[in-house]
């Protein structure tokens, strides 16, 4: 890119939250007609940064400077009156409300909401970007997509020219992410300033002018995109070379491939008897890990509660040759099923964030105790092993739980998880929320596991990793059986189609 006048420039902001420095004396600029990509693992200051921008927060040191006039935010109003909106990962749209009237909500002359003029202007905005929006749609009819479209509409109807989206495409399709980078470009053409903060490599690759990368709160550096790759935005993030490949060895299987988990017919309705699995069917085999694929709210929560016996059911959970249909998780580990589950909630459903890390780990395993007491000396044994193994981060074994970060944990209940020794793996985004090193650790683990003969069920929102690190990917749409493919034979096209619903006549039948 040619050097121009920076727009927006925060320069030496720092934010302290008790002990912890967020942001260290941060300096970063955006100019217009420029998309800037901020890149970090999770924890590095990222948020911190933009809810500064945007009036969430305030520095505690440091000035902002729009237009080369200093500003000082005291809400997200002065940010929005200064031309600074944000669109979060977590939409703020209210559900009951048309997209026209969660866009004017709040603007003057808005109680009058059938104002031709405001449809009018909210007409000229989406046709100058190319925003394709149904204005007189309720939000909840609407797709993922069309809902983060009236999100950025509600942003530019305010008068924002830079655009702040985090996680913009964490729960978007191939097909929805493609759109959404048209209208970004669009944007840059007329002039917009846009920020992004994602961690995901190949999207900003894809899509950014400029990276900057931040790590434990500082700013490491700012390359110009085309002048950078994946390996080295990777290493500026971690501070250390990393290799971005994902192994899938190849299991063998003998003569005849061993299904550890078979599962048919199985229907689960919610509490208003809304079937969100509907008659579902298909196995997960010995040394194999079967990718989940669908959209947020697919059904693959009440999935994995339902064959761990979390949620009532109909049809059969075939376990070596036993039907678990029905059996609660404490009747299954009681007949000594060694089934683990590794699920989204982590302190809710996972583990007790009040108890320390060797009684998280006993919580499980006690049951196998034979005899009226405990073994604590063997749990602490246990998880001295998984806190070395997963490389966790913590002042001892005996350190509360819900004091850790989210990342460690992640790996405290994926550590008790596996070293169950267990024949089936159930686990739900066992990565969420981890850094790059932490997730390609979590990848290595579940390929021994699978080494071993482990069946694992493994559900996932990154496509690329489901690609390269499962065997066959089954995807899901409104609790329904898209079709089941071979990964290395699949394309994200076609995988994100049948996440949306659109599925091929004779594709796949249960």
């Amino acid at each position: 890119m040619t050097e121009r006048a920076a727009y927006i420039q925060m320069e030496g902001i720092c934010k302290t939250f008790g002990v912890v420095q967020a942001n260290d004396h941060i300096n970063f600029s955006v100019e217009k007609g420029e998309i800037h990509a901020l890149l970090g693992e999770n924890g590095s200051g990222k948020s911190t940064l933009m809810n500064m921008l945007s009036g969430i927060y305030m520095p505690d040191s440091g000035s902002i400077i729009i237009g080369g006039k200093p500003c000082h935010f005291h809400s997200p109003k002065d940010a929005i009156l200064s031309g600074i909106g944000m669109v979060h990962q977590h939409f703020k749209l209210v559900d009951i409300l048309t997209a026209k009237e969660n866009i004017t909500a709040g603007m003057p002359g808005s109680f009058f909401i059938k104002n031709k003029g405001m449809t009018a202007d909210i007409d000229k905005i989406a046709a100058k970007y190319g925003l394709q929006v149904q204005a007189d749609r309720k939000i909840y009819n609407m797709s993922v997509g069309e809902k983060q479209t009236v999100e950025i509409l509600k942003v530019l109807y305010r008068g924002a020219d830079l655009l702040i989206l985090d996680e913009p495409t964490a729960v978007l399709t191939p097909q929805e992410t493609a759109a959404l980078f048209n209208i970004l470009r669009n944007m840059r053409r007329e002039g917009c300033a846009i920020i992004i903060i994602t961690h995901k490599l190949n999207e900003v690759l894809e899509i950014s002018d400029r990276v900057t990368v931040l790590r434990k709160g500082q700013c490491i550096g700012t390359v110009n995109t085309a002048e950078t790759n994946a390996k080295a935005l990777t290493e500026m993030m971690v501070g250390r070379p990393i290799s971005l490949e994902i192994q899938r060895p190849f299991v063998e299987s003998g003569s005849e491939i061993k299904p550890m988990l078979d599962v048919q017919n199985l229907t689960i309705e919610n509490q208003e008897k809304i079937k969100v699995i509907n008659n579902v069917s298909f196995q997960v085999r010995s040394g194999e890990i079967l990718g989940v694929a669908g959209i947020a709210g697919s059904g693959q929560k009440e999935l994995c509660e339902g064959i761990v016996g979390l949620q009532k059911v109909s049809g059969k959970v075939i376990f070596k040759g036993e039907d678990l249909a029905g059996c609660t998780p404490g009747t299954i580990i009681n007949k000594g099923i060694s089934m683990s589950f590794i699920p989204e909630d982590r302190l809710g459903m996972g583990l007790v964030g009040g108890l320390d890390i060797v009684d998280n780990v006993l919580l499980k395993s006690y049951r196998r105790t034979k005899g009226l007491f405990v073994d604590r000396k063997q749990g602490e044994i246990m998880a001295q092993g998984i806190v070395k193994r997963f490389d966790i981060s913590t002042p001892g074994i005996h350190h509360q739980v819900s004091k850790l970060s989210g990342g460690n944990i992640q790996k405290v209940l994926l550590g008790r998880e596996v070293s169950l020794d267990p024949s089936v793996i159930i686990t739900a985004y066992p990565t969420r929320g981890l850094d790059i090193g932490a997730s390609y650790h979590i990848y290595d683990v579940l390929n021994e596991e699978k080494k071993k003969g482990v069946g694992i069920l493994y559900i996932g929102e990154d496509l690329d990793v489901l690609m390269e690190l499962c065997d066959r990917i089954m995807v899901i749409h409104q609790g329904e059986i898209m079709d089941i493919l071979p990964a290395a034979e699949a394309t994200k096209e076609q995988l994100g189609l049948l996440m949306l619903g659109h599925r091929e006549e004779g594709a796949y039948h249960a």
